[in-house]
C-alpha cells in the first residue's frame, strides 16, 4: 500500500506516459530507467521499447542485467552500440563530461525514435538528480527528451518503493553510474582504462558475492593507481574477508601499480567535491 501522496504521484507519471503515447526509454538497466520502463510497457504495450546503448563505459554485467530485467517486464529492448569515446571532448573528461556523453546518446536515440514511429524519447532522470551537478540534463532538454519521474517530483527512495510496490525483484539495487565516473576530471579517459577500471570492480563485486554481501561499490581510479570505496560502517568487516595478497595480485595483473583503501568511505559523487572547491 502506497502513501497518499506517493499514490497520487505515481497516477501522475502513468498519465504523463499515457498522454506520451508511444515512448523510446533511454533505458541503462539501473532502477530509474527501468522503473519508466516497466510503467511504460505496462501501460503501452508495444507503443514503448527500451533501447541501451552499449559503450565501453558500461560494465558488461550491468549490460547483461538491463537484458535479464528489459525481458522480465517484457518491454521490447534495443541494443545500440555507443561511441561517446570517440568524441574528444568528452575523452578529455572536462567537468561537462555527461554533457557530451548524453549529446551523443541522444544524437542517436532521436532518429530511430523517428525511424521507429516513436514520438517521445523519455530518460530517468529523477528529482533528486535535479538537485546535484548533472551537465548531462542540458544535453537531454536541447533535445526534447523528457524525464517523466522529475516531471513529477519523484525521487530515488520513492524510486525504490514503487519498484518494490511492482514487485520488482532490483527494487534495492544499488546505483551503477558509468565507469568513466571513476575518473578525476582532466584526467583523460581511454578504452584501456575502463576496461581495467571495469575489471577490478567486476572482480570485487564477485568477492563481496561470494561473502553475501550486497554493499555499494566504487574502485576510482587516478593514474596507475586504484582506490576502493566501501560504506564506512563495513570496512573493518572487509579487511577481515579480503584476502589481501590475493588482491593486490589481481589488481596488478590488470595494469594498477598501487590499491588503497578510502578510509572515509564510499559516497556517491565524491569526484565532485573538487567542483565545490573550485567555486
Amino acid at each position: 500500500m502506497l502513501e497518499p501522496i506517493l499514490q497520487t504521484k505515481f497516477e501522475q507519471l502513468h498519465q504523463v506516459l499515457q498522454d506520451c503515447q508511444r515512448v523510446l526509454v533511454a533505458y541503462s538497466g539501473g532502477i530509474d530507467s527501468t522503473l519508466v520502463a516497466k510503467v511504460a510497457f505496462d501501460l503501452l504495450g508495444n507503443r514503448a521499447i527500451a533501447v541501451t546503448a552499449n559503450s565501453p563505459a558500461l560494465m558488461p554485467s550491468d549490460l547483461e542485467e538491463a537484458k535479464l530485467q528489459a525481458q522480465a517486464i517484457g518491454i521490447k529492448h534495443q541494443i545500440i552500440e555507443g561511441d561517446e569515446l570517440q568524441n574528444p571532448n568528452y575523452a578529455a573528461n572536462p567537468i561537462n563530461r555527461c554533457y557530451f556523453c548524453k549529446s551523443e546518446l541522444y544524437q542517436q536515440l532521436r532518429p530511430l525514435a523517428q525511424a521507429w514511429g516513436y514520438e517521445y524519447i523519455v530518460d530517468g532522470l529523477n528529482a533528486d538528480d535535479l538537485q546535484g551537478y548533472r551537465p548531462g540534463i542540458a544535453a537531454a532538454k536541447e533535445r526534447g527528451v523528457r524525464s517523466p519521474l522529475a516531471e513529477v517530483q519523484i525521487g530515488k527512495l520513492e524510486i525504490r518503493q514503487l519498484s518494490q510496490h511492482l514487485q520488482l525483484p532490483w527494487w534495492n539495487k544499488p546505483a551503477q553510474p558509468c565507469l568513466s565516473s571513476r575518473f578525476p576530471y582532466g584526467e583523460s579517459i581511454t578504452l584501456e582504462k575502463l576496461q581495467r577500471v571495469g575489471q577490478a570492480e567486476f572482480y570485487l563485486k564477485q568477492q563481496l558475492r561470494s561473502w553475501g554481501k550486497d554493499w555499494d561499490l566504487r574502485v576510482r581510479s587516478q593514474a596507475d593507481i586504484a582506490k576502493i570505496e566501501l560504506p564506512l560502517a563495513h570496512l573493518a568487516e572487509f579487511m577481515q574477508l579480503v584476502e589481501m595478497n590475493q588482491l593486490n595480485a589481481r589488481f596488478r595483473s590488470i595494469g594498477f601499480t598501487s590499491v588503497l583503501l578510502d578510509l572515509e568511505g564510499f559516497r556517491s559523487g565524491k569526484l565532485n567535491d573538487v567542483l565545490k572547491i573550485a567555486s
